[in-house]
């Protein structure tokens, strides 16, 4: 169980301090990380330095880094413009500086460019006029200038050209012998609208006159009956929209400018797309509602953080940054020492709550022993780490027997240790009393209730760890699920040592079934998802077997070992479908070796139940098991 693999560490620790120590060394705790890369609101890594964090987000598009204490923005690579063709823009036309979207959008030309943290365009490069020969014209046609559009109506006859802010037809290359040779030929030209001629109006066989003719007649087109084709439009196609209504409409975008920008929050509509907007680039979100809509990526942050389970979008719909409920993640220390405690956050990513072995109950008199330092405490908090120290009972069934048998005892236990709680400042603690009696199912709940309410008096929060056990026999044991959900703020479900170290046979230490089962269960006694944590082991057990396949003795073995252990025994996996792990095998002596591997895919598996389940988090046992890379992919899958 927990505490005796507590003790034995606690030895080796000592034992490898002592000699670090005889020999003249020391022992320096591993610096923590302070810096988390993101990219988009996903968190991808942490690092000791800022400077590493930024040179890993530079190979990453839409990426930032955050100092990790209170979430502090140092730097991204957010594109600050972007070039827009039509309307329409896609992820490559997305840059730094202006310089770099302006070279892109002379390359491209019949675009502009936004600027994201203001409203409107900051440049544009769209036809300002139009040439036609008759009634035929080409994308190519367009001009910024009246000058440039004459230029290339110099290589054609019977060329015009239109303005198209105002749909004028401003110049032509047309003769006098020309026009009348054309409206002496056959009238093809009508005035329509919604399809049909305008009452009252002629047909023309000179399109200059059509043209003429249709400015007087508002949203009308000029069609050429003859081959059915609109040649000319007055239709009012740009509309300018607030709230997704149309307050009115123009026949040119440079029109509908100058109007739209006399409104707040209002679009430029071409089509359905939106070609120009004054609306702000970044939202503010609480779930799918809107809080407000900002034009700085400063401003959105701010406003996000004041704000639970927000998130910043851009226009996109692109998640910037979150401060949506995750899953949390704690670990437990399983020991007192402050390097020791200090090194393992060190090698985490993501960890929000840190659990060391301060407290425990002493005796039954109700006696506090404790290891707390402040200084320690100090420094987590420092890091952005949650501590939740843990107070045991030394797993000692007749002493806690006598304890909760006195209530004198408790209530001495209870004012020394939550006064020593409010003097370290903080987060909350984690009871985890294990080996209690059966009989003592009520005196332990009232104890945990009297402990908690004091604890939640100084504003902080109590967890509480329960074996996973079963529910055909939970009932006889000292954990009353339902009434201590209704006590605690977080229970955490150990769901490990399925195959215990004094157990009748070898197997896994916890197999997937058996801890999703584990879940099932404490769901089904009536603990609310979001009080639940899953309880994870960073361990295996190494079983060791006579020739008859006896069992002989077994070790527990380090998560991080097993790669390792793998290779210098040459152990042979197969997978096992029951458990959902590898299980390897190899021979030594005579005897055989089998254990249940615990990898990175199995923290994986168990992490994705806990997001199944929609619970609150997972919590490791225990930290310092486990390779320090395993922590990449936890504070991905977050």
């Amino acid at each position: 169980m927990k505490f005796k693999m507590r003790k034995l560490t606690a030895l080796l620790v000592l034992l490898m301090l002592s000699q670090a120590f005889a020999a003249g060394g020391s022992m320096a705790a591993s610096s923590a990380t302070k810096y988390r890369v993101y990219q988009n609101d996903a968190a991808l890594k942490e690092f000791v330095t800022e400077k590493q964090a930024i040179a890993y987000a530079q190979s990453f598009t839409y990426s930032h880094v955050e100092q990790i204490s209170g979430r502090v923005w140092v730097w991204d690579n957010f594109p600050r413009y972007k070039v827009y063709q039509g309307g329409a823009s896609n992820p490559k036309w997305e840059y730094r500086t202006y310089e770099q979207a302006q070279a892109a959008a002379k390359q491209l030309g019949q675009v502009h460019i936004r600027d994201l943290q203001q409203p409107g365009w900051v440049y544009e490069s769209y036809a300002k006029f139009q040439l036609y020969q008759g009634e035929n014209t080409k994308s190519s046609w367009g001009f910024a200038t009246l000058a440039a559009a004459k230029k290339e109506a110099a290589n054609w006859g019977n060329a015009h050209i239109i303005k198209r802010s105002t749909n004028e037809w401003v110049w032509d290359n047309v003769t006098a012998a020309q026009k009348k040779q054309q409206r002496a030929g056959k009238a093809v030209y009508t005035i329509t609208k919604d399809g049909g001629q305008i009452s009252g109006t002629k047909t023309y066989a000179y399109l200059y006159d059509a043209v003429q003719a249709a400015a007087k007649q508002a949203g009308s087109e000029v069609t050429n009956t003859a081959k059915g084709k609109v040649v000319f439009s007055n239709v009012r196609s740009y509309e300018v929209q607030q709230n997704g209504k149309t307050v009115k409409a123009f026949i040119s975008i440079e029109a509908a400018i100058p109007f739209a920008k006399k409104y707040a929050g209002a679009d430029v509509v071409y089509n359905n797309v939106v070609w120009w907007t004054n609306k702000p680039y970044l939202s503010v979100y609480q779930s799918d509602k809107i809080i407000k809509s900002v034009h700085t990526r400063e401003s959105a942050v701010t406003l996000a953080k004041s704000y639970a389970n927000a998130t910043v979008r851009n226009a996109d719909g692109r998640a910037l940054w979150s401060n949506v409920t995750k899953l949390i993640y704690m670990g437990w220390n399983g020991s007192s020492n402050s390097q020791t405690i200090l090194g393992h956050v060190a090698g985490t990513q993501g960890l929000d709550i840190d659990s060391p072995t301060w407290f425990e109950l002493g005796d039954a008199s109700g006696k506090l022993n404790d290891m707390s330092d402040a200084a320690t405490a100090s420094t987590l908090k420092a890091q952005g780490v949650l501590v939740m120290p843990l107070l045991h009972n030394q797993f000692d069934r007749k002493m806690t027997s006598a304890f909760l048998a006195d209530p004198a005892a408790q209530a001495a236990f209870i004012n020394s240790l939550v006064a020593k709680l409010e003097s370290l400042r903080v987060y909350g603690l984690n009871i985890d009393f294990e080996e209690v009696a059966g009989a003592d199912r009520a005196s332990y709940t009232a104890f945990v209730k009297a402990l908690t309410k004091a604890v939640h008096a100084k504003g902080m929060k109590v967890s509480i760890d329960l074996p996973r056990g079963s529910a055909s026999w939970n009932q006889s044991t000292a954990y009353d699920h339902t009434a201590l959900a209704g006590i605690v703020d977080t229970i955490i479900i150990m769901a490990y040592d399925e195959h215990w170290s004094t157990g009748p046979e070898a197997g896994s230490v916890s197999s997937l079934a058996w801890a999703e089962e584990g879940v099932k269960q404490f769901l089904d006694y009536g603990i609310p998802r979001k009080k639940l944590m899953l309880g994870i082991p960073f361990y295996v057990r190494e079983w060791k077997l006579d020739s008859a396949g006896a069992l002989i003795s077994n070790r527990a073995i380090y998560m991080k070992e097993v790669p390792q252990l793998i290779k210098d025994t040459n152990a042979v996996g197969t997978p096992d479908v029951a458990s959902g792990q590898t299980k390897y095998t190899y021979v030594k002596d005579g005897f055989t070796y089998v254990f249940w591997a615990e990898t990175a895919s199995t923290v994986q598996a168990r992490i994705n139940m806990a997001k199944k389940y929609d619970l609150a988090g997972v919590a490791a046992w225990r930290l310092g098991y486990e390779s320090a890379d395993l922590w990449t992919m936890m504070l991905r899958l977050k």
